[in-house]
Parts: C-alpha cells; sequence; structure tokens
C-alpha cells in the first residue's frame, strides 16, 4: 500500500489540520474518517466558514428550529450553533488529545470579527466561548491585532487556551510568541500550572503572495529596462513563503531561548506555528505550494479540504522549513530595493483581512435572519416549510 504523504508529514513533525467545518461530516463518519486515514489532528474555523456551512443548505435546519423557538436570532443564534458544532468536534478529538497529553486535538473558535480592534470586549467573549463549548481541546480564536495583543495574553494568563489568528508579519509574530512566554511566567509566578496551556500562532501564507505580486507586477509594468523587469519578475511566488520561513527562525530563537526553557522546566509547552491560508491562489502556482515548502517540526498546516486532498494524492513530504533561509533574506533586501514596501503590506493585509470575516459575518446573520423568517412564516401557516425552499414532509 502506497504512503499517505499526509501520514508522512505527521512523522517530520507537522500536524495536519483541517480549515473547515460541517455538521454532516461530523456527524455521517466523514471526519473520522480523516482521523483514523489521514492523521488529522484538529479543526480551524472562522466567520466565512460557518457562513457557508449554515446558509448554504439544510445542515442547520433543525438546530435553527429549536433555538428560534427559544427565541433566538442574530448573533446569539449563530453562537449556539457554532458552539454545538465546536463541542461535536472537540469529542470527536478528545481521543487524540488525551493520546497526546494536550499536545494535538485541538479545534478553534472565533471570537466575533466585530471585535477584531477591541481588547476587553474581544476578552470578554473569549471568556464566555471557553465556558460555553466547555471542553479542555478548545482554541479560542482571537486576531493578533495591536488591540488584540492584551486580551491574548491575559487570557492565556487566566488559562484560556488561545490561536492567535490573522498573522502576516514577522514582526507581529514575535509579539504574540512573546505575550504567550509572559502569559505562562505569570501563571509560574502564581504557582498556576503551564503545562496544559495550549497556544498556536495562526501565520497567513498564500495571501502576502496574492497583494505582494499584484504590487510586483505594477512595479514590472513600469520597469525601465528588461533586466530591471526581470529582476522585480523574480520575486513573484516568493515572498509569502520566506516570510514564513522568518517566522520560523524567530520561533526557533524564542523557544530555545533561557527564558523559554526555565517554563519548560514545569511543563510548559512551545507556542507552535500554525500555517493557515493555506490553498494555492495563483494558479500558475504548485497546488501544494504552501504545504510542501512549510514542513517541519513544531508546526501545523491547516488546509482546506480541496488542499489536503491534493498533498495526500500527490504531495511530497519532506523537512523544508530550513531550506533557504538565506534566499529569503535576499528576497526581502531585494523586495525592498524595488520599492515594495513589505510592512505597508502586511498592515493592509490585516486591515483587508478583518473587513473579509466582517462581511463574512454579516453574511452569515443575513443568511440566519431570511431561515429564521422562514420559520416563523411556517409557525404561522402550519405548512412544513423547508429552510432551504423545498417542502418538507
Amino acid at each position: 500500500m502506497a504512503q499517505n504523504p499526509l501520514r508522512e508529514l505527521n512523522k517530520l513533525g507537522q500536524s495536519v489540520w483541517q480549515d473547515y467545518i460541517r455538521r454532516d461530516e461530523l456527524l455521517s463518519g466523514q471526519f473520522q474518517k480523516l482521523i483514523d486515514e489521514d492523521g488529522v489532528s484538529g479543526i480551524t474555523s472562522n466567520p466565512s466558514i460557518f457562513e457557508k456551512a449554515i446558509t448554504a443548505g439544510s445542515d442547520y435546519d433543525e438546530g435553527i428550529r429549536k433555538y428560534v423557538a427559544q427565541g433566538l436570532e442574530g448573533p446569539q443564534l449563530f453562537e449556539k450553533l457554532a458552539v454545538e458544532d465546536i463541542q461535536k468536534a472537540c469529542d470527536l478529538l478528545r481521543p487524540t488529545y488525551d493520546s497526546t497529553k494536550g499536545q494535538d486535538g485541538y479545534v478553534s473558535i472565533e471570537v466575533s470579527p466585530k471585535l477584531a480592534r477591541e481588547t476587553q470586549p474581544s476578552l470578554d467573549e473569549a471568556r464566555r466561548l471557553w465556558g460555553s463549548v466547555n471542553r479542555p481541546n478548545l482554541l479560542v480564536k482571537i486576531p493578533g491585532t495591536k488591540e488584540g495583543l492584551p486580551a491574548i495574553q491575559q487570557a492565556l494568563t487566566e488559562g484560556i487556551n488561545i490561536n492567535i489568528t490573522l498573522l502576516f508579519a514577522v514582526e507581529r509574530y514575535v509579539e504574540v510568541a512573546q505575550a504567550y512566554i509572559a502569559a505562562l511566567e505569570a501563571r509560574a509566578k502564581e504557582a498556576k500550572p503551564v503545562d496544559r496551556v495550549a497556544s498556536v500562532a495562526s501565520f497567513f501564507v498564500s495571501r502576502i503572495d496574492t497583494l505582494v505580486d499584484k504590487l510586483l507586477d505594477e512595479k514590472a509594468a513600469s520597469a525601465k529596462s528588461p533586466g530591471e523587469k526581470t529582476r522585480i519578475e523574480s520575486l513573484t511566488g516568493k515572498i509569502a513563503v520566506a516570510s514564513a520561513k522568518a517566522a520560523y527562525q524567530e520561533y526557533k530563537r524564542l523557544f530555545k531561548s533561557p527564558r523559554f526553557k526555565a517554563l519548560q522546566k514545569n511543563g510548559a509547552r512551545v507556542q507552535r506555528v500554525l500555517w493557515a491560508s493555506t490553498s494555492t491562489k495563483n494558479p500558475k502556482y504548485n497546488d501544494v505550494l504552501y504545504v510542501e515548502t512549510l514542513i517541519g517540526p513544531d508546526t501545523v498546516n491547516t488546509m482546506p479540504p480541496a488542499t489536503l486532498v491534493a498533498f495526500r494524492d500527490h504531495g511530497k513530504a519532506r523537512v523544508t522549513i530550513e531550506d533557504g533561509v538565506e534566499d529569503a533574506r535576499k528576497d526581502f533586501a531585494q523586495l525592498a530595493e524595488v520599492g515594495v514596501d513589505l510592512a505597508a503590506a502586511t498592515r493592509l493585509l490585516e486591515d483587508e483581512g478583518i473587513v473579509a470575516f466582517d462581511k463574512a459575518y454579516d453574511q452569515l446573520l443575513k443568511g440566519l435572519k431570511e431561515k429564521r423568517s422562514k420559520i416563523m412564516a411556517e409557525n404561522r401557516e402550519g405548512s412544513p416549510v423547508s429552510l432551504g425552499g423545498e417542502s418538507r414532509r
């Protein structure tokens, strides 16, 4: 039997998580199959994923009916549905969590994207979600914005597992890693356990190339010579992977430091780097580009279903995270020389990411409102109207 490339990633120290959640997959045994056959050991979710899952079909109709009967609507209705899915996923992954002693088996749920620029409301919602799901293998996602950083550190200090999301800049990655270490130090100072506090830092990869490639194309179009144009074009498709590799070098520096070693004596775990946004957006690039180039110990790759299937089919598993680190540094220098400001680009990506999740959240609430209205109409008319538009018998 041919080796499964996804299983090979596990052997190389990289966890495979799925960037997707849907109720029918959890209930049908389809996700359990991914656990058993592919070694998938986690799930990440966000407003966009839930928007597609909840509003696209009829999987959530019965749940919506139940909670509408209780008078719930809007964000409260969504949260009830999401928490049910997250609890079910956590339960399916609990054996993984237990067998790895808390190293793996996590499921992520995100605070409202409306709170991405607000510190105290983000912390309050993280506390509420942590209590509502009530599973040790939950990760609450908080965006790694400047405003999110204090909420992240405080939540971790309280023992709430956190997935720091929407990271694009290496400098911001360093800040969130330091926040994790500071939170563990605060717990240790108060004689609180640090061995089961979990966190991942989600570094978004492909979106960097999408924006930077566009900026490079604009520079190439106005190049003064063929040689200059070739030099500019040689950077396309490289900066995302270079940024991720640079972040991993910072990871090694921070988590191999004497400061963290002191915490490890009390059982503290490293905050793994999680590669997010790993689907290939540009059809000219390898469809597993952002998996094959970022394989290494103490990392996670969360893949949407299509990328997971593609890597299972033709992915090549070998440790690559240390390859080309010097080349990455040269690419950054050359990028600046041709006039592309990477710091400005990553700030824009953070802003755009918040807007995109905010829009998906609004679409989700709009879809739920429409389904709720159909239920109310059904209750008034006494007819078995399907929330998906077809009659139910």
